[in-house]
């Protein structure tokens, strides 16, 4: 157990009140929690089918957000469910973003938002009592677009897709008559205008109509009608639609017209874009929650669907420093309307076998419709979960919306409970592969609420997970092969190791080209795979990090990793070293901004395992790990390590460490001979003394200052 430390305005720490460490049972939830994420957002983002509704997955958010605001959990765990989107399906034109297309944080509550409010405070070193200014807008429940202007004249329009890759729906973009083509007075010869795509309530109601008595599709919501009138291969269709569009934001662009967010969007009304008049500035956090009960009040007759609504820090200069975290930005939240519910039968429970042999139990439900979402599917979590609740094949329970992940049953309604229920047994084998599923037990001598399969590679569930991982859109992200082409490829034997898809090819050659006399395969969709699978040969060392898909390394430590090891070859070496708690590969691997002993631990069994090896090993016969591209590659501290210690006067270690990774640097916790520079304020102790000991050159907080501001754009 540690101490959590808070920082005061000067820079100086106090001891807050410590953190337990997290027990196993908490990290896997979150994981659990995270995975559920990942699917559903392929279901909202990608297939526009959502399977539960915005609220549940709100929800999820919220649980995850609270694990890690109780628990000391490493640094990665804390980052895993922090994605935006999903993968684009592959029908359009990818579009990669020149400024990332990210998501917000959300909040629930009154005291959400006064959190929000000193987080940034906290951040930005200011009192109480100094002013903060804030927009408010009602937050449009549609399908995010963004729109490049060249010279006024608009030339692309893409969808966020996964935040930083998403489709080009240009032609479509055009049929929709609240964008214009050529905007008024604006003098940039590149501007990003991002907003909303959505469908009013009553254009809804009549395309369903019209659709039921043409026999065509019937949309869930507006949301999805709007999603699925967009992204049309034929424009013809989305010209037909009635679409409309709101500005509310931009991304990359050749100059601002204004320095605050209020007075860009008056700009952006001015060029001629549609933008919402109930977008409001207010002074304060009191002024935020008059504004969402305004809005909520006004929500049935807005005539269009929102969610919540959106608080941004007005001043541009504060959201340059205040930045972003994995998937948001630190100065913009959505408040977020309530949860809601509805009542079914649970009707079955199904297990899942996950990459890591985790048992998961899904509860299947009669289909109910919450909040104009069709639900058949609910998160049961674990064993401990449904012997708490004593849930029960056959009874009647409450299921509530929170995100758009997967559902939770929240209450079981024991008075309509059948007579002959009895209590649910969970499985003690694997349902996949028959082997022998149980709790294992944890260093402090208690047993983990997840149960796991002991089959590990003979278990064709766990195969599969890992494969599917494997190629994941944050991973290698081979197009075309999909889930549904794993499990075919991995059925007849094609593909069981990470390898095999980098060999297919050949030994398809060697085998008189079978692949493309499979049913629904042929010569072109064989070559298109082929091609897909060639394109991946070269990819960044943090994707093939994490695409090995070792236990607590997503995507955010497998960015610190990659940073800190030149190549993949000695990163695997360095790996292997750490084996020996002794060793100085061990050390420098803990002293990594992030890295703790889980996370440590992990890497070294995982390179313990001689399979392992020669997998990561045959890889790098395969395909070329290129080392990441630094955020800036011309300032003097690029590529190179760096420490802040001591009080920091005029930056909050946050912003300071931010700051340096802004400038391509990477951060450490801990000097020792391979720092580079060492920013140290008042009050700087033994980590002083080691930089003297090192040799490592000391700079102060002003110097430090005088650097960014040379390189800041």
């Amino acid at each position: 157990m540690r101490h959590v430390r808070k920082r005061t305005r000067c820079g100086a720490e106090e001891a807050d009140m410590p953190k337990a460490e997290a027990p196993l049972r908490v990290v896997e939830r979150y994981r659990e929690l995270a995975a559920l994420v990942q699917f559903h957002d392929v279901a909202y983002h990608q297939n526009d089918n959502p399977q539960i509704s915005d609220a549940a997955y709100d929800e999820l958010r919220r649980e995850l957000n609270l694990i890690s605001e109780t628990y000391e959990l490493s640094f990665d765990d804390k980052k895993i469910a922090f994605k935006v989107g999903a993968p684009v399906s592959g029908r359009f034109e990818k579009v990669a973003h020149a400024v990332p297309m990210l998501s917000l944080a959300n909040g629930f509550s009154g005291e959400d938002i006064v959190d929000f409010d000193q987080r940034i405070r906290r951040f930005l070193g200011l009192t109480p009592e100094e002013s903060l200014t804030f927009t408010s807008e009602p937050k449009i429940d549609g399908l995010s677009l963004s729109l490049l202007y060249e010279n006024g004249s608009l030339v692309r329009a893409a969808t966020r897709g996964d935040g930083y890759e998403g489709e080009n729906v240009t032609a479509n973009a055009f049929e929709i008559g609240s964008i214009p083509r050529q905007l008024r007075g604006c003098p940039y010869a590149t501007f990003e205008v991002r907003g909303e795509v959505y469908m009013g309530t009553s254009d809804f109601k009549t395309l369903n109509n019209e659709n039921a008595k043409n026999g065509g599709q019937i949309f869930a919501n507006p949301r999805n009608a709007a999603a699925g009138s967009l992204r049309q291969l034929d424009a013809k269709i989305t010209r037909s639609r009635p679409l409309k569009f709101f500005a509310y934001a931009w991304g990359a662009a050749d100059g601002l017209p204004a320095d605050t967010q209020a007075g860009v969007i008056e700009h952006f009304a001015a060029w001629g874009l549609p933008t919402n008049p109930l977008m409001r500035v207010c002074n304060s956090v009191d002024d935020l929650l008059t504004e969402y009960r305004n809005i909520e009040q006004k929500r049935a007759s807005l005539g269009y669907d929102i969610d919540g609504v959106v608080y941004k820090v007005n001043s541009l200069a504060l959201q340059r420093r205040l930045g972003f975290v994995s998937r948001s930005p630190r100065w913009a939240i959505a408040h977020k309307f309530s949860a809601e519910q509805a009542i079914t039968v649970l009707e079955g429970i199904d297990i899942q076998v996950g990459r890591t042999g985790a048992l998961t139990p899904v509860a299947r439900l009669r289909p109910v419709t919450v909040g104009g979402v069709v639900v058949s599917n609910a998160t049961l979590h674990n064993e401990e979960e449904i012997a708490r609740k004593d849930i029960r094949i056959g009874d009647s329970v409450v299921v509530q919306r929170a995100g758009d992940v997967i559902p939770q049953i929240v209450a079981v309604q024991f008075e309509k409970r059948p007579e002959t229920s009895v209590p649910y047994q969970f499985p003690d084998f694997c349902p996949v592969c028959g082997s022998h599923a149980a709790r294992e037990s944890r260093a402090d001598g208690k047993t983990d609420a997840v149960k796991r399969c002991s089959g590990g590679l003979i278990c064709s569930a766990q195969q599969v997970e890992r494969l599917k991982h494997f190629v994941s859109r944050n991973a290698f992200d081979i197009d075309g092969m999909g889930d549904k082409i794993i499990e075919e490829f991995h059925g007849n034997g094609l593909v069981r190791s990470p390898v095999d898809i980098f060999t297919l090819q050949r030994r398809d050659r060697e085998s008189g080209s079978l692949l493309k006399e499979m049913d629904g395969w042929g010569e072109a969709s064989v070559a298109k795979l082929f091609a897909a699978i060639e394109s991946r040969r070269t990819i960044g060392l943090d994707r093939f990090i994490f695409a090995l898909g070792i236990r607590h390394v997503g995507e955010t430590t497998a960015k610190v990793l990659a940073r800190a090891y030149p190549n993949a070859w000695q990163f695997r070496d360095a790996m292997v070293s750490a084996s020996d708690t002794a060793h100085s590969a061990r050390s420098e691997l803990t002293s990594l901004d992030g890295i703790g002993e889980a996370v440590a631990g992990s890497l070294v069994d995982f390179f313990s395992e001689k399979q392992n090896l020669e997998v990561v090993v045959q890889l790098l016969e395969e395909v070329t790990a290129t080392p990441p591209i630094a955020v800036r590659t011309d300032s003097e501290v690029t590529g190179k390590t760096v420490v802040f210690t001591g009080a920091l006067e005029k930056l909050s270690r946050d912003e300071a460490k931010a700051t340096a990774e802004r400038l391509g640097a990477k951060v450490s916790g801990s000097v020792s001979k391979k720092t580079d520079l060492v920013i140290a304020g008042p009050g700087a102790g033994s980590k002083l003394k080691d930089a003297e000991k090192f040799g490592v050159k000391v700079i102060s907080e002003g110097e430090w200052l005088a650097i960014v501001e040379k390189h800041e754009v």
